[in-house]
């Protein structure tokens, strides 16, 4: 699938999206076609954006959100911004910027058309935003309020009460003017002074009861410094950043929905004012991703990570995009998952196995095998030589024979797992135990002899004897029937390594619902470490390397902890849901 935003589709994925039917009979009858920007360059007929606070790392809604808006506008032979909406600056970072390029990046876009990038930022339009809040003032659409928080508070009503015009409302735009000048200047302090949008105090609609525009704010912003010591709140700034952009599309989830009149409401007293050509843009809305055995909200990832909970925003447990990043999720796999869950105007919630059989779908073709044993049990083959050491082979992946073979020495010593052998085997049970004969997977056929044990009558040990003409691969291994088929690697040759278990972080599939202290849902088994003994080649496994450990799962080498020579693998998902019998 192409990642390239400049890219075509001419048969766009039949999924349930029904923001391209919008696309579409817009496209069909020229809404958006002949425009050009302010330097006169044309301006494709779709233009979208995602526009991220920098106030935290992204999750896993924002990955669908991003392959939403990129998505569409590379199938439409459209563009895409990336724009910060940093109107806020107590709770911005450069840190969160950083993160958010990094992540919008390796989801697989990018916000360059031809020549030109399109990254933008709120703060860009500062200049802008404060002169056509003045044109609001002189023309009669906004006013300076004098309330205090709690009295517009108690002046607002609710949804059975109508509000109440505040005392100031009338204030004659002069007045309102100068007012802002001064809290431009700085000659006020925070909540002192307040500009608001003179609409409606009776209106249904809460957001249209005279919503505030301009705030005072003496804070340090981390882009213009102390320039500005008052701020446009982000309903008034994120209709005009689309417009002044010439977006088209402006998508965002149901959230906003009933802010929708007032982003119409600031771009039609704008364009009367001259500041902007019709067609304007227009907010659709979607619904947002709900997970099941997840939570998505900042402040409770963010409670997570403080109280450590988890070890980080990568934790590879979170649904941050740098978790599943580290997880060993692919971009791919985040981008089909979003392809299969579609785009619906009502909420609904989306099981995690969705995502985990995405990625399973994506790594599948994929993944090199390897082989890697978890709950090491020593095998010890009586009979096998000391001194000798023969060469196994085994396909890097079973359905691609052009990737070649990986070869593996096989020795008087090997690791297997501890559930291969049982002193008294259970029905049905055909792998080794006392008298049993199996095959050592890509290697001999062994028969188990016995066992040995500690003083507390744990196993510590098993023993067999092979058949040294039964290797695979050769005649004589056709004269052996088994029906046990075990895999193993050389103790004196396999990789020692860190290998860490990872699950889901929740075992309540709707963790935070209902008000529910959410912590109270977490997995004690969601992250388990053990010394694993690995095929002697994943050594030369680097960071992000990703493998399909048979029988275990897919595994990737952790993108932090690895070390040349030494790698630390996470596993990624297992082969098979196993949480559909839990």
């Amino acid at each position: 699938m192409s990642t390239d935003p400049k890219s075509t589709t001419t048969n766009p994925p039949a999924t349930s999206n029904f923001l391209r039917g919008i696309i579409e009979t817009d496209i069909a009858a020229g809404k958006y076609a002949n425009r050009t920007d302010i330097n006169g360059h044309p301006q494709p007929p779709v233009v979208t954006r995602f526009p991220p606070e920098p106030n935290g790392y992204l999750h896993i809604g924002h990955a669908k959100s991003i392959c939403l808006n990129f998505g569409l506008a590379r199938d439409y032979d459209g563009r895409c911004h990336l724009r910060f909406d940093d109107t806020n600056p107590t709770k911005e970072e450069q840190e969160y910027v950083d993160t958010i390029i990094d992540s919008v990046k390796w989801l697989g876009f990018d916000w360059h058309d031809d020549d030109a990038v399109h990254l933008y930022y709120a703060s860009d339009y500062f200049g802008q935003l404060y002169a056509m809040a003045e044109y609001l003032i002189s023309a009669g659409h906004a006013y300076v309020d004098s309330q205090s928080a709690d009295q517009m508070a108690a002046n607002r009503g609710n949804f059975a009460e109508p509000g109440k015009n505040s005392p100031y409302r009338d204030r004659p735009a002069a007045e309102s003017l100068d007012l802002f000048r001064r809290m431009k200047a700085g000659e006020f302090k925070d909540g002192e002074h307040i500009l608001r949008a003179k609409i409606d105090m009776a209106s249904p609609n809460m957001n249209m009861r005279d919503p505030a525009i301009y705030r005072i704010r003496h804070a340090h912003h981390h882009r213009t410094g102390d320039q500005w010591c008052i701020y446009p709140m982000y309903d008034y700034a994120h209709p005009i950043e689309d417009a002044i952009e010439n977006v088209t599309h402006s998508l965002c989830t149901l959230e906003f929905q009933d802010h929708r009149p007032f982003y119409d409401w600031t771009l039609e007293r704008l364009a009367e004012g001259g500041f902007f050509k019709k067609p304007l843009p227009q907010q659709y809305e979607f619904a947002r991703l709900n997970l099941t055995y997840a939570i998505t909200s900042k402040r409770k990832l963010l409670q997570l990570v403080e109280e450590k909970v988890v070890e980080g925003w990568d934790d590879p447990r979170m649904p941050t995009i740098v978790g599943i990043r580290r997880r060993g999720y692919t971009p791919e796999a985040i981008q089909l998952f979003a392809e299969r869950i579609g785009v619906a105007k009502a909420d609904s919630w989306i099981d995690m196995s969705t995502l985990e059989g995405a990625l399973r779908d994506d790594l599948d073709p994929k993944a090199p095998r390897a082989t890697a044993v978890l709950k090491p049990l020593k095998l010890i083959i009586d009979n096998f030589p000391e001194d000798l050491i023969a060469e196994c082979s085994a396909p890097i992946h079973p359905h691609h024979a052009e990737r070649g073979v990986r070869t593996f020495p096989i020795s008087k010593e090997l690791w297997i797992e501890a559930d291969d052998f049982m002193e008294v085997p259970s029905k049905g049970y055909f792998r080794l135990f006392p008298g049993n004969k199996v095959r050592l997977r890509y290697g001999y056929v062994v028969e188990c002899t016995g066992c040995d044990k500690d003083a507390a009558g744990n196993v510590i040990a098993v023993h067999c004897s092979y058949f040294a003409d039964s290797k695979s691969g050769t005649e004589g291994s056709a004269n052996y029937k088994v029906k046990g088929n075990i895999h193993w690697v050389s103790a004196k040759h396999a990789l020692e390594a860190e290998v860490r278990l990872y699950d889901r972080l929740f075992t309540d599939p709707n963790p935070d619902a209902g008000g529910k202290d959410f912590k109270l849902g977490l997995n004690p088994d969601s992250k388990k470490v053990v010394t694993a003994y690995l095929e002697h080649g994943l050594a030369r496994a680097l960071p992000d390397d990703k493998f399909q450990f048979e029988r275990h799962g897919y595994f990737v080498a952790d993108r932090v902890d690895s070390k040349p020579g030494r790698p630390v693998f996470n596993r990624v998902v297992t082969l098979k849901d196993g949480w559909q019998a839990k």
